[in-house]
């Protein structure tokens, strides 16, 4: 096994950390308190190429392959500290980009993803609802069959994006109440009927847009039906898979970062007469986080190398999800702890990793239901 990255997912890396850090710095901690969204850093995003990334040049984007795209977004987390501006992209690209790159008609394709990569739109999907989380096949939303079309009702929360978004993959219950009983639907904003109610606020990811999805007779044709009729969760389950497993992707980036930080402060800290590092109660804590991120790094790449050779990936993309998002949090905590004091006031920047931290383990599949996959692919 050839642990080596080419040479072009080398420049690749290079490419993205020289990006991010020229043009994705600004006022970080500013937009985060203000809890903004800036279109701006999205362009510049866009203009680079990120959003296009997954997408194949047909489409408007690069079409790297799965490795070389965890390469990519591990160096923009690592040269980003904007772990929500990451956190929005990520959930564009695996929750609206892939479904309709996998699922669409041809027609739907040239329509939006273009657009999606050249940052002229902006996606969502549009899942959760109020007394649905993780229980999928319990949305209550419905498309009732018109002529010509369907009339959506219902109402979505925690959509990511959703404030500042162009479209929309809806997914609303056609049938019965069996998995073929959900069909997926893309409703563009200024569709009638529909609206953004609320935005909502967090407790990290601040610069994520959040917000609530309201469809009340919102008539929409029948060539918005993305995929077959009843396939809604098939769409769903596609994306989801992509997203567990590329969702944190940038994390381990923010990890490696983290790490070198605290080396530094470690050496430079003096107590006692010696730098701090020289006490096993900070050089352990050390060793935990690179142990953490070597793991993470391992377990993403592994998922990269699956999915180029056509591999299934549900276990792995779940096992992923589950790893990184707790060694994250982990080692978040643990920069904090070995700055102290420092590490606990806002102008050190480090609480906010792990306010932004919690929420991986809660999107996109609870840590529980991560392991709930990965049993259930163990056979029990």
């Amino acid at each position: 096994m050839d642990f080596e990255p080419s040479k072009e997912q080398k420049e690749l890396r290079e490419a993205v950390v020289r990006f991010a850090r020229r043009e994705l710095a600004d006022d970080v901690a500013g937009r985060d308190a203000r809890g903004e969204f800036s279109r701006i850093l999205w362009q510049r995003c866009a203009s680079f190429g990120v959003q296009g990334f997954p997408i194949p040049e047909d489409y408007g984007g690069s079409g790297l392959d799965p490795l070389s795209l965890a390469i990519a977004l591990e160096a923009l987390g690592y040269a980003c500290a904007d772990n929500g501006l990451l956190f929005s992209l990520g959930a564009q690209m695996w929750s609206c980009q892939m479904p309709i790159l996998t699922f669409g008609r041809e027609d739907q394709k040239r329509r939006f993803l273009p657009g999606l990569c050249d940052g002229s739109l902006i996606g969502v999907q549009a899942m959760t609802e109020p007394a649905s989380g993780s229980d999928a096949f319990g949305l209550t939303t419905r498309a009732e069959r018109t002529t010509g079309g369907y009339v959506l009702n219902g109402t979505k929360t925690f959509i990511t994006n959703a404030p500042v978004a162009d479209v929309f993959v809806v997914f609303a219950r056609t049938g019965g109440e069996g998995f073929w009983g959900v069909s997926a639907f893309l409703v563009e904003r200024n569709t009638p009927g529909l609206s953004v109610s609320r935005e909502i606020h967090k407790m990290g990811l601040r610069t994520s847009p959040m917000g609530e999805v309201v469809c009340e007779d919102c008539e929409v044709p029948e060539d918005t039906l993305l995929g077959p009729l009843g396939g809604g969760l098939t769409v769903f389950n596609s994306s989801m898979e992509w997203e567990r497993g590329y969702i944190l992707a940038c994390a381990i980036g923010t990890m490696q970062r983290q790490l070198e930080r605290c080396i530094r402060y470690a050496k430079e800290r003096r107590q006692f007469g010696q730098p701090i590092g020289k006490f096993q109660a900070v050089s352990h804590r050390l060793v935990d986080m690179q142990v953490r991120l070597e793991t993470s790094r391992l377990l993403l790449y592994k998922l990269g190398w699956l999915r180029a050779a056509g591999q299934n990936t549900s276990a792995a993309s779940a096992t992923a999800k589950l790893h990184v998002s707790e060694a994250f949090l982990a080692s978040s905590l643990d920069a904090v702890q070995v700055h102290g004091g420092y590490g606990y006031t806002e102008e050190y920047e480090l609480e906010r990793d792990v306010r932004d931290a919690v929420g991986g383990r809660l999107y996109s599949g609870t840590s529980d239901i991560q392991k709930n996959i990965i049993a259930g692919r163990l056979g029990l």
